[in-house]
């Protein structure tokens, strides 16, 4: 097809520009007609859409006159497509009319367009004017591309941003009335059952972890927060049924070494709970080479209270020491004799002069009553460390401990 020369462009050009509000009216009748989330926009929405549509008539005649030399597609001369169409439009716009729709827009604003061109240019001057239709309209579709890929692109960023500082709000334990419509906005749904998991930060694209642990968590019905702070990735976890499952599920996006979970706390505004002793049990996790991955924070309380966690020490004393000492009191005797034995059955018999039978049905009893069984290494150390803290306490050396400790005890 031969060029168009230079006064039939400015002719047809001139003819156009006469015609941009009856052709943005047309294709405003049609979006109306055959689209039904145009009808679900507010009024003032509806407007900006109009406006867009006579923008990108005008942008095309613009960018008809503008090659006037060559049919090639100069970046140059093109550049500005993005700016001449959205332009007008403000920038919310791209989060109320999504990138399907926006693609409908153009599509019918060119359909009204091209339909139009013989009425109002004739056959022969709409010829050449058809060919830059269809070369301005590729060359739309990527402006519009570009337009809805930075938008996505600012939103992701700010998400994160948003993301961080409502885990942050978490850590700090400051759930103003802010951190729940925060969450909201980044999908969180849950009401209830918050758990936090704590682990090292990988090297690679903490984007590409975070989504990983995004889809997993989906898979198990499980909203989530996942945000970097320092040399750690932090994990906070909605609605969960099964805290531990899930953790297990995403441990492998952790860095290698320990992975922790906190208790389940009963919503958002108190995961500082669980936060608070996953932190603790964080810095203590590799006093246990043997632990499991990911370890529960309640399963570190020895290590807890030794580092100086007063939480845990008050744990261990109230839900072992105590209730020990308010069971029978041969509990504890048989416990010590047990412990300096060597955890034999018979010679702890022999020394309280009792059958072997009555040990062991002592020790059932203690695991009864604290859920630790004396017979399992990692619960008898348990038990042994409760112990001590429960008669440190009564013999009036707890405050010392207490002064003079320097361990977790800032974050309690």
């Amino acid at each position: 097809m031969s060029e168009p020369n230079d006064s039939s462009r400015a002719e047809a050009s001139a003819i156009l520009l006469r015609a941009v509000g009856p052709l943005s009216s047309a294709t405003m009748a049609r979006i109306e007609a055959d689209k039904n989330w145009f009808d679900a926009l507010s009024a003032e929405d509806r407007s900006w859409v109009g406006m867009v549509a006579q923008a990108g008539i005008r942008a095309f005649i613009s960018w008809y006159q503008r090659h006037e030399d060559s049919w090639e597609v100069s970046a140059e001369k093109d550049a500005g497509i993005a700016t001449e169409v959205f332009g007008a439009a403000p920038r919310d716009l791209a989060g109320v009319v999504n990138l399907q729709q926006t693609v409908e827009l153009i599509r019918l604003t060119i359909d009204v367009v091209e339909q139009s061109l013989d009425d109002l240019l004739g056959p022969e001057r709409a010829a050449p004017v058809h060919a830059g239709v269809l070369r301005y309209s590729r060359e739309l579709a990527f402006a519009t591309a570009d337009v809805y890929a930075r938008a996505a692109e600012a939103r992701g960023a700010w998400d994160a941003r948003l993301e961080a500082l409502v885990v942050d709000s978490v850590f700090r334990a400051e759930p103003d009335e802010t951190l729940l419509s925060r969450a909201s906005a980044l999908g969180w749904r849950s009401a209830n059952s918050v758990a936090v998991v704590l682990g090292g930060a990988g090297d690679g694209p903490q984007v590409d972890a975070f989504d990983r642990i995004r889809r997993l968590a989906r898979e198990r019905a499980t909203d989530v927060l996942c945000a970097v702070q320092g040399d750690r990735m932090v994990v906070v976890l909605g609605g969960v049924e099964d805290a531990a499952q899930v953790a297990t599920a995403i441990s492998g996006q952790f860095a290698p070494g320990p992975v922790v979970l906190g208790p389940v706390a009963p919503d958002l505004p108190r995961a500082h709970l669980s936060a608070r002793a996953a932190i603790a049990a964080y810095r203590v996790a590799s006093a246990w080479p043997a632990a499991p991955r990911p370890v529960s924070a309640e399963d570190l309380l020895p290590e807890r209270a030794l580092s100086g966690d007063s939480l845990a020490r008050e744990r261990l004393i109230a839900e072992v020491f105590d209730v020990l000492v308010g069971a029978r009191g041969t509990l504890i005797e048989t416990l010590d004799a047990y412990f300096a034995h060597g955890s034999s059955v018979e010679a702890t018999g022999r020394s309280l002069f009792v059958h072997p039978n009555t040990v062991r049905y002592r020790l059932r009893q203690v695991a009864d009553l604290t859920g630790l069984s004396p017979t399992q290494a990692r619960d008898a150390y348990t038990l042994a460390i409760a112990l001590t803290l429960g008669r440190l306490s009564l013999a009036g050396t707890w405050g010392q401990l207490s002064t003079n400790s320097t361990g977790p005890e800032t974050d309690e």
